[in-house]
């Protein structure tokens, strides 16, 4: 069985532009867990997974060339809070399943396995 997030969207429970999304607001004050950021193309794909600060780790990858390659197709993102002893098995589950275009390194934990936001 699944352990059960709820992935955060923004306004309208629409899902957060990457670019938009307002990393000041308080919102992001403590904020840890894990995310994903994927394209939504032709065919729409995680572009990347990963864990941490939340707003730090989104602010580093608004800079991250291989990731802006996809910025045309338009980049979203989502994240959920999760404790910090859970974090690298969610990481893993959440690369196996959803194999990103960039950040081909993940945490060798086992795989916690987690509900997808879609």
């Amino acid at each position: 069985m699944p352990l059960t997030f709820n992935w955060i969207k923004c306004d309208g429970n629409a899902w957060c532009d990457f670019f938009n999304v307002n990393l000041a607001h308080s919102h992001f004050d403590g904020m840890e867990g894990v995310y994903i950021i994927w394209h939504d193309g032709n065919q729409p794909h995680a572009v990347r997974v990963g864990q941490g600060v939340i707003r730090d780790r989104i602010a580093q990858h608004r800079q991250d060339q291989q990731i802006l390659v996809y910025r045309t197709d338009g980049l979203f993102v989502t994240w959920a809070s999760v404790p910090a002893y859970q974090r690298d098995g969610i990481e893993r589950y959440l690369g196996d399943r959803l194999a990103p275009k960039v950040g081909s390194r993940l945490p060798d934990a086992v795989p916690i396995q987690v509900n997808l936001p879609w």
